[in-house]
């Protein structure tokens, strides 16, 4: 009894409410400083470097050096772009295409076109590689399983997701991390994201469902609950 109600302790049922950001609610000013919150928090929070390594990973198993990325929920597009210039330094390149169902979240210096994540206006093996971050937990299992479907039809190597682990220890972190935020939203937000974030288990399940047996696909934890999961063409 006292073994299972210490893992009790740390199970946490996934629980999915609207974030204000998804919302046609949020005042364009309060978008625009939450988004800035978020690149913050994945320059010192680990979601810059797991792009980083799933690109590394994809980079080893090809021998390619040069790859078309189309990042989905792009948002400010920070992350594949960041990524990008640490991963110069090993000589590999990105070409990258921001995607995003907002036009208030994209932004006008990056290449980007906005369109439904769910059915990608494009052409099949259209990028070298599919990519998102902080997208997979605002998707229900079956919206999950459609995106995979779709992202791994317009890629030629891989689909790339990060994104984040539900934990109540991650959750208690949220909560401590509040004064780094200077947005309202980005403290309703990030409290409902590792709520209604998924588990390496359930992510592995359900892409899993979603690609065809000849398609591998790994699954990594990262620094501080982040979780990168390759589904291969």
């Amino acid at each position: 009894m006292e073994t299972r109600g210490f893992e009790a302790l740390f199970d946490m049922k996934r629980t999915n409410s609207e974030e204000i950001l998804d919302s046609n609610a949020c005042p364009p000013a309060e978008i625009e400083v939450s988004l800035r919150d978020m690149c913050r928090i994945n320059r010192w929070f680990g979601g810059i470097a797991t792009t980083r390594k799933l690109i590394e990973r994809v980079a080893a198993a090809t021998g390619k050096k040069q790859f078309s990325l189309l990042e989905v929920a792009a948002g400010f597009g920070e992350i594949p772009r960041a990524a990008s210039r640490e991963l110069a330094a090993k000589g590999i390149s990105l070409d990258i295409t921001d995607l995003d169902r907002a036009p208030t979240h994209l932004q006008r210096s990056h290449r980007g076109l906005v369109a439904d994540a769910l059915a990608l206006p494009f052409r099949d093996g259209s990028f070298d590689l599919v990519s998102c971050s902080l997208f997979a937990h605002h998707l229900e299992p079956c919206e999950l399983a459609r995106f995979a479907g779709e992202a791994s039809r317009v890629s030629r190597c891989a689909l790339l997701i990060n994104d984040l682990i539900r934990h109540p220890l991650h959750l208690a972190l949220v909560y401590a991390g509040f004064p780094l935020m200077r947005s309202y939203v980005s403290r309703i937000d990030g409290v409902a994201s590792v709520r209604r974030s998924y588990t390496p288990e359930e992510m592995r399940s359900i892409l899993s469902d979603a690609a065809s047996p000849s398609r591998k696909i790994e699954i990594s934890q990262h620094y501080l609950f982040r979780m990168g999961a390759i589904v291969w063409a």
